[in-house]
C-alpha cells in the first residue's frame, strides 16, 4: 500500500538555491527540477509571471532516501517552522482515500483529494498533531 514516505521542504521563493544548497551539502544526487512555468498551461488559471520560475517540485536522493522541495507559490502564506511536510506516495487510488481519511481525523484538510497532472488523487492535511501531510497516489485503480 504504502510506496514511500519523503521528507518535503517548502521554500519561499529561494527554492533553485536551497536545492543546491542540499544538493552541495549532502552530496545528493538530484534527481529532478520542474519550475511552475514548466506546468501544463490552464487558460482558467494564468501562472502569474513572479511564479514562472519557483520551483514546483524538486527531488534529490540523499543516501537511501528521495527529499522533496518545493517553493511557496506566490501570495500564498508562509510561516517558518511550517516549512517541513511529510509527502507521502501510496500505490492506489483507494489505498490513498483511506489513509487521508484516517490522517484528517480532527484535523485540518487544506486540499482536499482530486485529481492532478501528477498524480490520480493527491491532497493536503494537518492531523490532529499538527504534521502536515501530502497524500499522493501513484497509479489508478
Amino acid at each position: 500500500m504504502i510506496v514511500a514516505v519523503n521528507p518535503y521542504v517548502v521554500t519561499d521563493g529561494n527554492g533553485k538555491e536551497a536545492v543546491q544548497f542540499y544538493v552541495d551539502a549532502f552530496n545528493a544526487e538530484l534527481i529532478s527540477l520542474q519550475t511552475f512555468g514548466e506546468m501544463p498551461e490552464d487558460p482558467n488559471h494564468p501562472l502569474p509571471e513572479e511564479a514562472k520560475d519557483r520551483v514546483m517540485n524538486a527531488q534529490f536522493k540523499v543516501g537511501d532516501t528521495i527529499m522533496m522541495l518545493s517553493d511557496n507559490f506566490p501570495g500564498m502564506p508562509y510561516t517558518i517552522g511550517n516549512q517541513v511536510t511529510i509527502a507521502i506516495q501510496i500505490s492506489t487510488v483507494d489505498a490513498s482515500k483511506q489513509v487521508f481519511e484516517k490522517l484528517s481525523k480532527e484535523g485540518k484538510v487544506t486540499m482536499p483529494l482530486q485529481e492532478t497532472f501528477w498524480s490520480p488523487s493527491y491532497g493536503q492535511l494537518t492531523d490532529k498533531y499538527g504534521v502536515e501531510w501530502q497524500v499522493s497516489a501513484v497509479q489508478q485503480d
